[in-house]
Protein backbone atom coordinates (compact mmCIF):
# COMPACT_ATOMS: atom_id res chain seq x y z
CA UNK A 1 0.00 0.00 0.00
CA UNK A 2 0.97 3.51 -0.81
CA UNK A 3 2.49 5.88 1.88
CA UNK A 4 -0.27 8.12 0.81
CA UNK A 5 -3.36 5.54 1.52
CA UNK A 6 -1.65 5.01 4.89
CA UNK A 7 -1.75 8.29 6.09
CA UNK A 8 -5.49 8.78 4.99
CA UNK A 9 -6.45 5.32 6.70
CA UNK A 10 -5.55 6.85 10.23
CA UNK A 11 -6.73 10.63 9.34
CA UNK A 12 -10.23 8.95 8.99
CA UNK A 13 -9.26 6.90 12.05
CA UNK A 14 -8.99 3.27 10.94
CA UNK A 15 -6.64 0.67 12.64
CA UNK A 16 -3.31 0.09 10.46
CA UNK A 17 -2.27 -3.69 10.19
CA UNK A 18 1.35 -4.62 11.79
CA UNK A 19 2.08 -4.99 7.82
CA UNK A 20 0.86 -1.70 7.11
CA UNK A 21 2.95 -0.37 10.43
CA UNK A 22 5.83 -1.82 9.31
CA UNK A 23 6.24 -1.08 5.73
CA UNK A 24 5.42 2.65 6.51
CA UNK A 25 8.36 2.64 8.96
CA UNK A 26 10.79 0.87 7.19
CA UNK A 27 10.87 2.89 3.90
CA UNK A 28 10.45 6.04 6.13
CA UNK A 29 14.08 4.72 7.89
CA UNK A 30 15.26 3.87 4.57
CA UNK A 31 14.43 7.41 3.28
CA UNK A 32 11.69 5.93 0.86
CA UNK A 33 8.77 7.70 2.21
CA UNK A 34 9.60 11.58 2.58
CA UNK A 35 9.89 13.58 6.35
CA UNK A 36 6.40 15.29 5.09
CA UNK A 37 4.98 12.56 4.72
CA UNK A 38 5.98 10.90 8.11
CA UNK A 39 5.15 14.10 9.70
CA UNK A 40 1.24 13.86 8.34
CA UNK A 41 1.47 10.35 9.66
CA UNK A 42 2.10 11.38 12.43
CA UNK A 43 -0.34 14.38 13.25
CA UNK A 44 -3.22 11.97 12.17
CA UNK A 45 -1.78 9.48 14.78
CA UNK A 46 -1.68 12.19 17.72
CA UNK A 47 -5.34 13.46 16.10
CA UNK A 48 -6.60 9.83 15.53
CA UNK A 49 -4.97 7.66 18.16
CA UNK A 50 -3.42 4.17 18.24
CA UNK A 51 -5.07 0.71 19.85
CA UNK A 52 -2.64 -1.41 21.77
CA UNK A 53 -2.47 -3.24 18.68
CA UNK A 54 -1.38 -0.53 16.61
CA UNK A 55 0.95 0.66 19.05
CA UNK A 56 2.78 -2.82 19.81
CA UNK A 57 3.25 -3.12 15.96
CA UNK A 58 4.45 0.53 15.85
CA UNK A 59 7.16 -0.53 18.74
CA UNK A 60 8.07 -3.32 17.19
CA UNK A 61 8.70 -1.82 13.84
CA UNK A 62 11.07 0.90 15.39
CA UNK A 63 13.50 -2.29 17.53
CA UNK A 64 13.38 -3.64 13.95
CA UNK A 65 14.85 -0.89 12.32
CA UNK A 66 18.28 -0.77 13.77
CA UNK A 67 20.54 -3.49 15.98
CA UNK A 68 18.86 -4.99 18.82
CA UNK A 69 21.08 -6.33 21.76
CA UNK A 70 21.65 -9.88 23.04
CA UNK A 71 23.08 -10.35 26.26
CA UNK A 72 22.75 -14.45 26.13
CA UNK A 73 25.92 -16.21 27.56
CA UNK A 74 26.10 -13.44 29.76
CA UNK A 75 22.70 -12.61 31.73
CA UNK A 76 20.36 -15.21 31.90
CA UNK A 77 17.67 -12.87 32.30
CA UNK A 78 18.19 -9.39 31.79
CA UNK A 79 16.37 -6.75 34.11
CA UNK A 80 16.06 -2.67 33.20
CA UNK A 81 14.40 0.26 34.23
CA UNK A 82 13.70 3.36 32.65
CA UNK A 83 12.39 6.15 33.84
CA UNK A 84 10.15 9.04 32.16
CA UNK A 85 12.33 11.79 33.71
CA UNK A 86 12.03 14.07 36.82
CA UNK A 87 13.29 16.42 39.19
CA UNK A 88 16.05 15.52 41.16
CA UNK A 89 15.94 11.83 39.99
CA UNK A 90 18.90 10.04 40.04
CA UNK A 91 17.70 6.60 41.29
CA UNK A 92 19.69 4.48 38.76
CA UNK A 93 23.02 5.42 40.65
CA UNK A 94 21.58 3.69 43.20
CA UNK A 95 19.00 0.64 42.04
CA UNK A 96 21.52 -0.82 39.51
CA UNK A 97 24.30 -1.40 42.20
CA UNK A 98 21.98 -2.48 44.00
CA UNK A 99 20.50 -4.89 41.68
CA UNK A 100 23.92 -5.89 40.65
CA UNK A 101 25.27 -6.62 44.51
CA UNK A 102 22.36 -9.19 44.89
CA UNK A 103 23.77 -11.43 42.14
CA UNK A 104 21.44 -9.74 39.45
CA UNK A 105 23.74 -8.35 36.57
CA UNK A 106 22.98 -5.07 35.04
CA UNK A 107 24.11 -3.55 32.07
CA UNK A 108 21.89 -0.25 30.86
CA UNK A 109 22.20 2.04 28.32
CA UNK A 110 21.24 6.09 29.78
CA UNK A 111 20.77 9.25 28.29
CA UNK A 112 21.83 12.80 28.73
CA UNK A 113 19.90 15.56 29.97
CA UNK A 114 18.28 18.07 27.95
CA UNK A 115 16.57 21.05 29.05
CA UNK A 116 16.04 21.27 32.91
CA UNK A 117 16.30 17.70 33.58
CA UNK A 118 19.98 16.28 33.97
CA UNK A 119 20.72 12.55 32.28
CA UNK A 120 22.44 10.49 34.03
CA UNK A 121 25.59 10.20 32.23
CA UNK A 122 25.77 13.84 32.93
CA UNK A 123 25.61 13.11 36.78
CA UNK A 124 28.28 10.06 36.25
CA UNK A 125 30.71 12.35 34.15
CA UNK A 126 31.28 15.00 37.28
CA UNK A 127 33.17 12.42 38.77
CA UNK A 128 36.64 13.11 37.34
CA UNK A 129 37.68 10.53 34.79
CA UNK A 130 34.42 8.70 34.33
CA UNK A 131 34.16 7.03 31.25
CA UNK A 132 30.63 6.73 29.65
CA UNK A 133 31.74 5.91 25.93
CA UNK A 134 32.01 2.30 26.12
CA UNK A 135 32.77 -0.31 22.94
CA UNK A 136 30.32 -3.16 23.01
CA UNK A 137 33.31 -5.44 23.73
CA UNK A 138 33.61 -3.08 26.73
CA UNK A 139 30.10 -3.18 27.70
CA UNK A 140 30.06 -6.96 27.67
CA UNK A 141 33.62 -7.38 29.81
CA UNK A 142 32.41 -5.51 32.56
CA UNK A 143 29.25 -7.22 32.78
CA UNK A 144 31.06 -10.63 32.88
CA UNK A 145 33.65 -8.76 35.55
CA UNK A 146 31.42 -7.55 38.05
CA UNK A 147 27.82 -7.53 36.86
CA UNK A 148 27.17 -3.90 36.60
CA UNK A 149 27.89 -1.20 33.24
CA UNK A 150 26.37 2.08 33.11
CA UNK A 151 27.00 3.77 29.97
CA UNK A 152 26.18 5.50 26.90
CA UNK A 153 24.28 4.18 23.92
CA UNK A 154 27.11 2.41 21.93
CA UNK A 155 24.77 0.89 19.04
CA UNK A 156 21.91 2.43 16.58
CA UNK A 157 18.51 0.90 18.72
CA UNK A 158 15.77 2.12 16.87
CA UNK A 159 17.38 4.75 14.74
CA UNK A 160 13.29 4.75 13.21
CA UNK A 161 12.41 6.47 16.79
CA UNK A 162 15.39 8.91 16.50
CA UNK A 163 13.44 9.99 13.24
CA UNK A 164 10.42 9.97 13.99
CA UNK A 165 11.18 11.99 17.51
CA UNK A 166 12.88 14.65 15.47
CA UNK A 167 9.78 15.52 13.57
CA UNK A 168 7.39 15.10 16.43
CA UNK A 169 9.50 17.92 17.97
CA UNK A 170 9.11 20.17 15.42
CA UNK A 171 5.72 19.48 14.39
CA UNK A 172 3.62 19.42 17.80
CA UNK A 173 3.31 16.07 17.67
CA UNK A 174 5.01 15.10 20.88
CA UNK A 175 2.18 14.52 23.55
CA UNK A 176 0.63 11.72 22.37
CA UNK A 177 0.39 8.55 24.77
CA UNK A 178 1.03 5.95 21.41
CA UNK A 179 3.82 7.59 20.77
CA UNK A 180 5.57 8.30 23.97
CA UNK A 181 4.66 4.54 24.80
CA UNK A 182 6.51 3.20 21.24
CA UNK A 183 9.44 5.42 21.78
CA UNK A 184 10.19 4.15 25.37
CA UNK A 185 9.49 0.55 24.70
CA UNK A 186 11.30 0.21 21.42
CA UNK A 187 14.77 1.57 23.26
CA UNK A 188 13.93 -1.32 26.48
CA UNK A 189 13.35 -3.82 24.13
CA UNK A 190 15.89 -3.10 21.47
CA UNK A 191 18.44 -2.95 24.28
CA UNK A 192 18.01 -6.68 25.44
CA UNK A 193 15.95 -6.66 28.47
CA UNK A 194 13.48 -9.45 29.29
CA UNK A 195 12.00 -7.31 32.29
CA UNK A 196 11.45 -4.11 32.55
CA UNK A 197 10.36 -1.52 35.43
CA UNK A 198 9.07 1.46 34.29
CA UNK A 199 8.71 4.48 36.83
CA UNK A 200 6.15 6.98 35.35
CA UNK A 201 6.57 10.04 37.52
CA UNK A 202 3.35 12.55 37.25
CA UNK A 203 2.76 15.91 38.55
CA UNK A 204 4.14 19.47 38.47
CA UNK A 205 8.01 18.51 36.96
CA UNK A 206 6.56 15.24 35.07
CA UNK A 207 5.82 15.31 31.15
CA UNK A 208 2.60 13.79 32.72
CA UNK A 209 1.12 16.03 34.78
CA UNK A 210 -2.24 14.44 35.61
CA UNK A 211 -2.62 10.88 37.16
CA UNK A 212 -4.95 10.03 34.11
CA UNK A 213 -2.64 10.54 31.66
CA UNK A 214 0.31 8.22 33.63
CA UNK A 215 -2.08 5.55 34.21
CA UNK A 216 -2.79 5.45 30.18
CA UNK A 217 0.92 5.87 29.23
CA UNK A 218 1.76 3.06 32.01
CA UNK A 219 -0.70 0.83 31.15
CA UNK A 220 -0.45 0.77 27.48
CA UNK A 221 3.50 0.34 27.82
CA UNK A 222 2.81 -2.48 30.03
CA UNK A 223 0.35 -4.06 27.30
CA UNK A 224 3.12 -3.32 24.51
CA UNK A 225 5.70 -5.34 26.44
CA UNK A 226 3.32 -8.07 27.30
CA UNK A 227 2.33 -8.34 23.76
CA UNK A 228 6.21 -8.60 22.93
CA UNK A 229 6.98 -11.18 25.13
CA UNK A 230 8.53 -9.38 27.85
CA UNK A 231 7.65 -8.82 32.00
CA UNK A 232 7.06 -5.35 32.24
CA UNK A 233 5.95 -3.60 36.01
CA UNK A 234 4.90 0.27 35.53
CA UNK A 235 5.12 2.71 38.72
CA UNK A 236 3.37 5.67 38.62
CA UNK A 237 5.45 7.81 40.74
CA UNK A 238 4.18 11.39 41.98
CA UNK A 239 6.81 14.41 40.73
CA UNK A 240 5.06 17.62 42.42
CA UNK A 241 8.10 17.87 44.81
CA UNK A 242 11.79 17.26 43.84
CA UNK A 243 12.62 13.42 44.70
CA UNK A 244 15.11 13.27 47.21
CA UNK A 245 16.85 16.77 48.05
CA UNK A 246 19.68 17.69 45.70
CA UNK A 247 18.94 18.95 42.13
CA UNK A 248 22.43 18.90 40.19
CA UNK A 249 25.22 16.57 39.53
CA UNK A 250 27.64 16.46 41.25
CA UNK A 251 25.33 16.97 44.41
CA UNK A 252 23.36 14.39 43.15
CA UNK A 253 26.06 11.52 42.90
CA UNK A 254 26.71 12.48 46.83
CA UNK A 255 23.30 12.09 47.74
CA UNK A 256 23.30 8.60 45.66
CA UNK A 257 26.58 7.67 47.59
CA UNK A 258 25.09 8.86 50.67
CA UNK A 259 22.12 6.47 50.32
CA UNK A 260 23.96 3.70 49.38
CA UNK A 261 26.29 3.69 52.26
CA UNK A 262 22.85 3.47 54.61
CA UNK A 263 21.99 7.57 54.57
CA UNK A 264 19.89 9.73 52.07
CA UNK A 265 16.81 11.20 52.07
CA UNK A 266 14.39 9.24 52.94
CA UNK A 267 11.95 9.54 50.72
CA UNK A 268 14.68 8.72 47.46
CA UNK A 269 15.82 6.17 50.09
CA UNK A 270 11.95 4.53 49.94
CA UNK A 271 12.00 4.96 46.11
CA UNK A 272 14.83 3.35 45.20
CA UNK A 273 14.00 0.60 47.58
CA UNK A 274 10.75 0.10 45.69
CA UNK A 275 12.30 0.29 41.93
CA UNK A 276 15.20 -2.48 43.09
CA UNK A 277 12.74 -4.45 44.90
CA UNK A 278 10.70 -5.62 41.50
CA UNK A 279 13.79 -5.51 39.46
CA UNK A 280 14.43 -8.54 41.33
CA UNK A 281 11.46 -10.14 41.56
CA UNK A 282 11.38 -9.54 37.86
CA UNK A 283 14.71 -11.23 38.18
CA UNK A 284 13.49 -13.96 40.16
CA UNK A 285 15.48 -13.36 43.09
CA UNK A 286 12.26 -12.06 45.04
CA UNK A 287 8.62 -13.83 45.20
CA UNK A 288 7.49 -13.06 41.92
CA UNK A 289 4.68 -11.61 41.04
CA UNK A 290 3.59 -11.95 44.76
CA UNK A 291 5.43 -10.47 48.03
CA UNK A 292 8.49 -8.04 48.14
CA UNK A 293 9.24 -8.91 52.59
CA UNK A 294 11.99 -10.57 51.21
CA UNK A 295 13.06 -8.96 48.56
CA UNK A 296 13.23 -5.51 50.56
CA UNK A 297 14.83 -7.77 53.62
CA UNK A 298 17.68 -8.35 51.21
CA UNK A 299 18.21 -5.27 50.05
CA UNK A 300 18.35 -3.74 53.29
CA UNK A 301 20.94 -6.40 54.12
CA UNK A 302 23.03 -5.43 50.65
CA UNK A 303 22.96 -1.74 51.86
CA UNK A 304 23.89 -2.46 55.79
CA UNK A 305 26.60 -4.64 54.59
CA UNK A 306 28.47 -2.18 52.22
CA UNK A 307 28.05 -4.71 49.24
CA UNK A 308 25.73 -1.95 47.64
CA UNK A 309 28.22 0.60 47.93
CA UNK A 310 31.09 -1.68 46.92
CA UNK A 311 29.19 -2.46 43.70
CA UNK A 312 29.00 0.99 42.77
CA UNK A 313 33.08 1.85 43.50
CA UNK A 314 33.72 -1.15 41.43
CA UNK A 315 31.63 0.29 38.47
CA UNK A 316 33.61 3.69 39.26
CA UNK A 317 37.01 2.17 38.97
CA UNK A 318 36.22 -0.21 36.06
CA UNK A 319 35.25 2.75 34.07
CA UNK A 320 38.07 5.42 34.90
CA UNK A 321 36.54 7.05 37.24
CA UNK A 322 38.74 8.31 40.04
CA UNK A 323 37.60 6.39 43.23
CA UNK A 324 39.07 8.99 45.82
CA UNK A 325 35.62 10.84 45.11
CA UNK A 326 33.85 7.75 45.87
CA UNK A 327 35.25 7.77 49.75
CA UNK A 328 35.83 11.75 50.09
CA UNK A 329 32.62 12.96 48.44
CA UNK A 330 34.79 16.86 49.29
CA UNK A 331 36.42 15.93 45.79
CA UNK A 332 33.35 16.32 43.75
CA UNK A 333 32.69 19.27 42.17
CA UNK A 334 32.14 22.09 44.38
CA UNK A 335 30.52 25.58 44.44
CA UNK A 336 32.03 28.42 45.41
CA UNK A 337 29.14 30.16 46.54
CA UNK A 338 26.34 28.15 48.62
CA UNK A 339 23.68 30.25 50.34
CA UNK A 340 20.50 29.33 51.97
CA UNK A 341 17.16 30.39 51.22
CA UNK A 342 15.23 30.61 53.99
CA UNK A 343 11.31 31.05 55.18
CA UNK A 344 9.66 33.85 55.76
CA UNK A 345 7.07 32.95 57.96
CA UNK A 346 6.05 29.76 60.38
CA UNK A 347 3.89 27.25 58.94
CA UNK A 348 3.44 23.99 57.30
CA UNK A 349 5.47 23.60 53.74
CA UNK A 350 2.01 23.11 51.44
CA UNK A 351 4.01 23.60 47.92
CA UNK A 352 7.60 22.52 46.75
CA UNK A 353 6.68 23.14 42.95
CA UNK A 354 9.61 20.68 40.80
CA UNK A 355 9.70 22.66 38.09
CA UNK A 356 10.52 25.75 39.42
CA UNK A 357 12.91 24.16 41.76
CA UNK A 358 14.28 22.59 37.65
CA UNK A 359 13.93 25.94 36.51
CA UNK A 360 16.78 27.50 39.21
CA UNK A 361 19.10 25.08 38.98
CA UNK A 362 19.09 25.57 34.99
CA UNK A 363 19.18 28.76 35.60
CA UNK A 364 22.60 28.35 37.86
CA UNK A 365 23.83 26.20 34.76
CA UNK A 366 22.83 22.83 35.86
CA UNK A 367 20.87 22.00 32.44
CA UNK A 368 21.52 22.22 28.60
CA UNK A 369 19.35 24.14 25.86
CA UNK A 370 20.96 21.70 22.95
CA UNK A 371 23.36 19.41 22.45
CA UNK A 372 26.89 19.94 23.11
CA UNK A 373 26.10 22.76 25.53
CA UNK A 374 28.49 22.61 28.22
CA UNK A 375 27.18 22.15 32.16
CA UNK A 376 28.48 23.13 35.39
CA UNK A 377 29.07 20.32 37.49
CA UNK A 378 29.31 21.90 40.76
CA UNK A 379 26.17 23.91 40.60
CA UNK A 380 22.55 22.86 41.76
CA UNK A 381 19.98 23.31 44.72
CA UNK A 382 19.60 21.53 47.95
CA UNK A 383 15.99 21.01 48.63
CA UNK A 384 15.74 21.20 52.54
CA UNK A 385 12.09 20.47 53.30
CA UNK A 386 9.30 18.20 51.57
CA UNK A 387 5.56 19.36 51.50
CA UNK A 388 3.71 18.58 54.81
CA UNK A 389 6.80 19.42 56.89
CA UNK A 390 6.24 21.95 59.73
CA UNK A 391 8.93 25.37 59.53
CA UNK A 392 9.70 28.17 61.55
CA UNK A 393 10.42 31.64 59.85
CA UNK A 394 13.98 31.68 58.97
CA UNK A 395 14.37 27.91 58.90
CA UNK A 396 16.30 26.83 55.62
CA UNK A 397 14.25 26.13 52.60
CA UNK A 398 16.91 25.30 50.45
CA UNK A 399 20.48 25.96 49.57
CA UNK A 400 21.86 27.41 46.67
CA UNK A 401 25.60 26.49 45.50
CA UNK A 402 26.28 28.53 42.18
CA UNK A 403 29.53 29.86 40.64
CA UNK A 404 28.30 33.22 39.41
CA UNK A 405 26.54 35.73 41.47
CA UNK A 406 24.64 37.27 38.83
CA UNK A 407 22.86 33.66 38.14
CA UNK A 408 22.59 33.37 41.79
CA UNK A 409 20.44 36.02 42.31
CA UNK A 410 18.65 35.11 39.17
CA UNK A 411 17.97 31.96 40.60
CA UNK A 412 17.21 32.59 44.17
CA UNK A 413 15.08 34.81 43.11
CA UNK A 414 12.62 31.89 40.64
CA UNK A 415 13.48 29.34 44.18
CA UNK A 416 11.42 31.45 46.32
CA UNK A 417 8.49 31.35 44.50
CA UNK A 418 8.71 27.60 44.01
CA UNK A 419 8.01 27.49 47.90
CA UNK A 420 4.07 27.88 49.80
CA UNK A 421 3.77 27.72 53.66
CA UNK A 422 -0.08 27.36 55.08
CA UNK A 423 -0.81 28.08 58.71
CA UNK A 424 -2.37 24.65 59.58
CA UNK A 425 -1.32 21.25 59.15
CA UNK A 426 -0.63 19.55 55.56
CA UNK A 427 -0.51 15.79 54.39
CA UNK A 428 2.40 14.40 52.83
CA UNK A 429 2.97 13.84 49.22
CA UNK A 430 2.45 10.33 48.65
CA UNK A 431 5.22 8.38 46.84
CA UNK A 432 4.00 6.16 44.63
CA UNK A 433 0.12 6.24 43.56
CA UNK A 434 -0.31 2.91 41.59
CA UNK A 435 1.40 0.08 40.34
CA UNK A 436 0.28 -1.74 36.81
CA UNK A 437 2.20 -4.78 35.80
CA UNK A 438 1.55 -7.93 32.69
CA UNK A 439 0.31 -11.18 33.60
CA UNK A 440 2.54 -13.37 35.49
CA UNK A 441 3.19 -16.13 32.96
CA UNK A 442 1.53 -19.05 32.28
Amino acid sequence: MRAIDIIARKRDGQALSADEISGFIQGFTRGEIPDYQAAAWLMAVCIRGMDAEETTALTLAMVASGDQLDYSGLIEYAVDKHSSGGVGDKTSLVVLPLVASCGVPVAKMSGRGLGYSGGTLDKLESIPGFNVNLTEDQFRQQVRAIGLVLGGQTHQLAPADGKLYALRDVTAAVPSIPLIASSIMSKKIAAGANGIVLDVKVGDGAFMKELGDARLLADLMVQIGQRAGRDVVALISDMNQPLGSAVGHALEVAEAIDTLRGGGPADFAEHCLTVAGYMLELAGRGSRWATTEETRALLHAQIASGAAFDRFRQMVEAQGGDPRVIDDLSRLPQAALVEPLTADQSGYVARVAAETVARAAFDLGAGREKKGDLIAFEVGIRVEVNVGDQVRAGDRLATLHASDPTRLESARALLSSAFEIAPSHVEPLPLFYDVIRSSPPG
